[in-house]
């Protein structure tokens, strides 16, 4: 996958790419920021097989990943914040604009009440779901939730979710090398969290249907 983009797979072009691919995908949930965050990991662990380094050790491939990490988990809450903004001021627009994409008009009718609850936990499990972070973003933006409520829990679903995706492209690729097999894996392991994640946020639903 990276190979395509010739010098810009390398640091600290692929960190700049990267993150403002994760920036954008809050107003684009199809755009591969997930995919290329770990064909990016990916590539780093590869880089340290090759070299021999031991697995979290060395100066330079710790640094790497950290600091792709450290950009994808920067752009996410800039885009959480950015969305969560534009919301706040457009209001029933974004409603509306929500309604007319119907993966998020799905993702919203799967996580309404979970949102509706307000729980900050919400956030960081929509982080992994498919499109929840675009819901959720929007969704407290356009119930003028304040940023004391939204912001801190953005913050840590970002961290989670970058340093969740930075170790599976890491691992994966340290262990199975850089192959199609090796990302598919890893992309895998990213969309059963994000399944769990939805499962977990939809069980009250659920409880609630069969007790009333």
């Amino acid at each position: 996958m990276l190979e395509s983009l010739g010098a810009l797979a390398d640091p600290p072009w692929i960190h700049l790419i990267v993150g403002l691919c994760v920036l954008l995908d809050v107003f684009v949930p199809f755009l591969p920021s997930g995919v290329l965050l770990i064909a990016a990991a990916t590539a780093a662990g590869t880089r340290t097989a090759t070299v021999g380094v031991p697995p979290m050790s060395g100066g330079s491939a710790v640094a790497d990943l950290f600091a792709l990490a450290l950009c994808a988990a920067t752009a996410s809450v800039l885009g959480d914040l950015a969305a969560y903004r534009l919301a706040w001021r457009g209001g029933d627009r974004f409603d509306r604009a929500i309604a007319r994409s119907r993966r998020l008009a799905a993702a919203q009718e799967r996580l309404g009440t979970a949102l509706t609850r307000g729980g900050g936990i919400v956030v960081v499990l929509a982080r992994f779901a498919p499109a929840g972070r675009s819901v959720v973003s929007l969704g407290a933006g356009v119930a003028h939730r304040t940023v004391r409520e939204f912001l801190p829990w953005s913050m840590l679903a970002g961290v989670a979710w970058a340093a969740y995706s930075v170790s599976l492209g890491y691992f994966g690729g340290h262990l199975l090398g850089a192959t199609w097999f090796s990302t598919a894996v890893s992309v895998f392991a990213l969309f059963a969290a994000g399944s769990a994640a939805l499962y977990v946020m939809r069980r009250p639903e659920r409880g609630a249907a069969h007790s009333g």
